[in-house]
């Protein structure tokens, strides 16, 4: 069972006790992330979450390193749309060490003015890494055209512009404003005490309550019908990524497009996996995922082909979803679909890392974590019918959203406009 202590400054601190393992896993999360930047400081979050690792008061970007990986951890951090968090995976007797380096990077970076603009050439430098990258384009172009003029349409790393922009008082604002004990969670996941993990959260995280608003900008979904983005780049293949609003992060039937993301293309037996690829050779990967947010979704299909066969591959995935919306998946299929999506959760509570992700994840973005058993429950319930409602609910022409990025692509956008008849 999980174990959830909320402070009196509203820390929460949860855990989950694993004894047979000899490792522990911590993550310290913050409620923020680059939805709640504006185009004037996007990306500031994330430069922010790279700089805590340059030093802090009680440790240097060397120490902070050697000190972890030293006894043999692993550290790392990531930004998001709506959270950050810096984490740990650690023998467990060295847990207190680690929550001392990861607490006090966190709250008490030194911001060095030299550190700050060496760490902007290099955000520069990662930014322009990801443009060379037709697949993480893509999804850029096609984040723009499901979110216009909205924090979630912004890459999160920013824009080279606006990363130029940024100065230390603006970070280390930020990072007063949003780095508060209330917009905290501490998670551990191993073999732990709970209860000395909040002792020393307690004693670590001593600020007062703060009544601040943390809220962001809202999504308002408008869209009435297809939208297309073609970008001409001179590249071997042809990437396409299509796009549907799709179900918020809290909604009751997130398990149900979980199930239809596996039966659709979340692994290699999936339909479009294997009308694609295995039967027409089309291209060497395509998948399908599902992203979540707390007002809004994103159901995704992602393939690379030959710069000649793309509008054959759009052809056949729209083919493909016409067919899940118009009848349901048979019952070996969703068996086979719920036997996965419980089996790699089964494999990812297995690890303190996946797990910790899991529950501070959960705590941070809805303030509650599931069970293993209330999630197997509520897979349970889910049959055909449901299936084929979320397809038809998601899967409509006035809500698709189409980016390509290839060879020449610009000139084939009558060709594409022709294909969107989802029925």
């Amino acid at each position: 069972m999980y174990k959830k202590t909320v402070l009196k400054n509203g820390l929460r601190v949860i855990s989950h006790n694993m004894p047979q393992r000899q490792t522990v896993s911590l993550g310290i999360w913050f409620g923020v992330g680059g939805r709640y930047e504006s185009k004037n400081n996007k990306g500031i979050a994330h430069f922010l979450e790279h700089m805590v690792f340059k030093g802090s008061k009680k440790y240097s970007n060397r120490q902070i390193k050697e000190s972890l990986e030293g006894v043999g951890g692993n550290l790392n951090g990531f930004t998001s749309e709506e959270m950050t968090c810096y984490l740990v995976k650690i023998p467990a007797q060295y847990l207190k060490l680690a929550l001392d380096v990861l607490s006090d990077m966190a709250i008490n970076p030194l911001l060095k003015p030299q550190d700050i603009e060496k760490e902007r050439t290099v955000i520069a430098e990662e930014i322009r890494m990801y443009k060379d990258m037709p697949a993480h384009l893509v999804q850029d172009r096609l984040d723009e055209l499901m979110w216009p003029n909205h924090p979630l349409g912004l890459n999160i790393a920013g824009t080279e512009e606006s990363v130029s922009r940024i100065t230390k008082a603006d970070i280390s604002n930020f990072k007063n404003y949003y780095y508060t004990p209330a917009n905290i969670v501490v998670a551990a996941c191993g073999n732990l005490k709970h209860e000395k993990l909040v002792e020393a959260s307690k004693s670590i995280f001593n600020g007062s309550a703060q009544d601040k608003d943390l809220s962001f900008k809202e999504i308002v979904i408008s869209q009435d019908k297809p939208q297309v983005s073609l970008f001409s780049k001179d590249t071997e293949q042809t990437h396409v990524s299509i796009g549907f609003h799709s179900l918020k992060r809290g909604s009751p039937d997130r398990h149900v497009l979980g199930l239809l993301n596996v039966i659709l293309g979340a692994n290699m037996s999936s339909r479009l996996f294997n009308e694609v690829r295995e039967k027409r050779g089309l291209v060497y990967a395509i998948s399908s995922f599902v992203r979540r947010f707390h007002d809004a979704g994103a159901f995704t299909i992602h393939a690379g082909t030959d710069n000649k066969k793309f509008i054959e591959v759009i052809k056949v995935i729209i083919t493909e979803l016409n067919k899940i919306k118009k009848s349901k998946p048979t019952s070996s299929e969703l068996k086979r679909a719920k036997e996965y999506y419980i089996g790699q959760l089964t494999i990812e509570l297995e690890d303190t890392l996946d797990h910790m992700i899991w529950i501070g994840e959960s705590t941070m973005a809805l303030d509650k974590t599931y069970t293993y058993g209330q999630i197997l429950d509520q897979i349970k319930k889910i049959n055909l019918d449901d299936i084929l409602r979320i397809s038809d609910k998601i899967f409509k022409n006035q809500n698709i959203n189409l980016a390509v990025v290839g060879q020449g692509v610009d000139r084939s956008k009558k060709n594409i406009q022709e294909i969107f008849k989802l029925d």
